[in-house]
């Protein structure tokens, strides 16, 4: 086999992070489904009703499910050729297209995860309003105070032991995806053709508007194309096997768990957004509030189903919020390592947790979520900001394994790459067109988070005693970013851009 030039100090960042307890494919697993699904699969029968009919549903999950087993494929196949390269996205993207590219993708996706994890825990609390409405939307005062306990609590469930923390999360998994499995099965049960295909329109008793024929939803292709705003968050998390893969008793593992989450997510998902169609029509699905789940589980099996369906939502949150807050800290941890972050972020304690970066991290969610009660305009505008950021270390991962392919390095002499040119094809294909799907505005609007971070990578580079860019396409890149997020900031300041 050729080599691989990854550029990364293998023995000591692996041995720094592997503990004695590894992960095994079940708990990775669940570290997958546990990432992905969160509180948008509650969503999902409002949020795609809104802007496709069934037909465009349909292609749209075709395309989601082309494109995501595409992804999944490539993560799965890096896991076993570059076996060298931890942390998944981030140090795919460092081995493949340089230090400052994996630098931006660390930074990107640890943003991401983070701001987040915000949201989790304001949509938690938000959910619990049901049941106790002192709560309001997440950000009252005392939803404030409860939710700084859940974060600090799983704070220290995480530092007793990723393997504990990922046992955890594997009971919540379990504990959330029973709840869909009900939901599926009595839509399924309730579930009407003729409702499915537009022709019957019944009395609504779920609360939302008459049914109508609604707006125009514009073309076909239009149509896909709001399904893949929605998509577009649907499947973050199907990297969390990759982001931990030190911590595996066995590489292939890897992408076994990646596959297998994947499938089920995407079982679920589809179940979910298709099945809805055939107990209240179009236009009602759109107008239920969130989590719509809860409306089309009350009209298919009565009124115990709202609040069902919200209980569901806390248990999957607090799963999902678990879960990230592993993958939170594990990126700059092992970015760390190799000297991509700050060394703050390399520490880890006895039972192999990555303490400052697991302090750090979640210092940032307790500020966010504190700033959240005075400014809530101002946390929206991040996630949704950040939330697009982490698309672009999918695209630098699939962009890797279509180079390896392309030019045969990690290949052995003569091996067939035919296959694995065309799964990182479409994997970056996928990638760009969701990015395209979700509105470049956004990547415009992120370039202010990254231009923040380019002084941070300097300081890493201060740190370690090295230049700040290795070359004059790193620099470019750093001036681009520089003035795109001044220009961002200045547009978002004036109001000439807006969320």
């Amino acid at each position: 086999m050729s080599s691989i030039n990854t550029s990364l100090p293998v023995s000591a960042a692996r041995s720094a992070v592997v503990p004695s307890r590894k992960l095994g494919v079940g708990l990775l697993t669940a570290l997958v489904v546990g990432s992905m699904v969160g509180s948008g699969v509650f969503s999902l029968p409002q949020n795609m009703a809104a802007g496709a009919g069934a037909t465009a549903i349909t292609i749209g999950w075709a395309i989601t499910g082309l494109g995501m087993i595409a992804l999944a494929l490539v993560f799965q196949g890096l896991a076993v050729r570059v076996p060298a390269l931890d942390s998944g996205p981030y140090a795919y993207a460092k081995a493949g297209f340089g230090d400052f590219v994996g630098f931006n993708s660390a930074w990107g996706y640890w943003l991401s995860a983070w701001i987040g994890n915000v949201s989790y825990v304001v949509i938690l609390f938000s959910a619990l309003s049901y049941f106790y409405p002192a709560f309001g939307d997440g950000n009252t005062w005392q939803a404030i105070v409860a939710a700084s306990v859940v974060v600090w609590t799983v704070h220290v469930l995480a530092l007793n032991g990723v393997r504990e923390a990922a046992i955890v999360n594997a009971v919540t998994t379990i504990a959330k995806v029973a709840p869909i499995l009900l939901f599926i099965g009595l839509v399924i049960a309730a579930f009407k053709m003729a409702m499915f295909s537009g022709v019957e329109v019944p009395t609504v008793t779920t609360g939302a508007t008459a049914p109508t024929a609604g707006p125009s939803l514009g073309s076909l292709f239009e149509q896909v194309k709001s399904t893949m705003l929605v998509t577009l968050w649907a499947f973050i998390g199907i990297e969390g096997a990759s982001v931990v893969s030190a911590r595996a008793s066995n590489r292939r593992d890897v992408g076994t768990a990646t596959i297998t989450g994947l499938l089920v997510c995407l079982a679920l998902y589809v179940s979910v957004s298709l099945l809805s169609l055939g107990i209240l029509p179009r236009a009602t699905l759109a107008a239920l509030k969130n989590p719509s789940m809860a409306g089309v589980l009350e009209t298919a099996a009565g009124p115990w189903g709202a609040g069902f369906i919200n209980a569901a939502v806390v248990i999957s949150v607090l799963g999902a919020y678990l879960s990230w807050t592993l993958l939170a800290a594990e990126v700059p941890f092992v970015a760390a390592k190799d000297g991509t972050m700050p060394k703050a972020f390399a520490t880890s304690n006895a039972a192999g947790s990555p303490t400052m970066s697991l302090w750090i991290t979640n210092g940032f969610v307790q500020l966010v979520l504190i700033a959240t009660f005075y400014a809530s305009a101002t946390y929206n505008a991040l996630f949704l900001i950040a939330s697009a950021a982490i698309m672009v270390p999918y695209v630098l991962s699939g962009g890797y394994a279509l180079k390896l392919a392309l030019t045969g390095e990690g290949y052995n002499t003569g091996e067939n790459r035919t296959r694995d040119i065309i799964i990182g094809l479409v994997a970056t294909t996928y990638g760009v067109w969701l990015l395209y799907a979700a509105g470049f505005k956004y990547l415009f609007l992120c370039a202010i988070l990254y231009a923040i971070g380019i002084l941070v990578h300097l300081w890493v580079r201060s740190e370690r005693g090295e230049k700040a860019f290795n070359n004059s396409m790193e620099l470019a890149l750093a001036v681009a970013l520089a003035v795109a997020g001044l220009a961002a900031a200045y547009l978002l300041w004036t109001g000439g851009l807006t969320t």
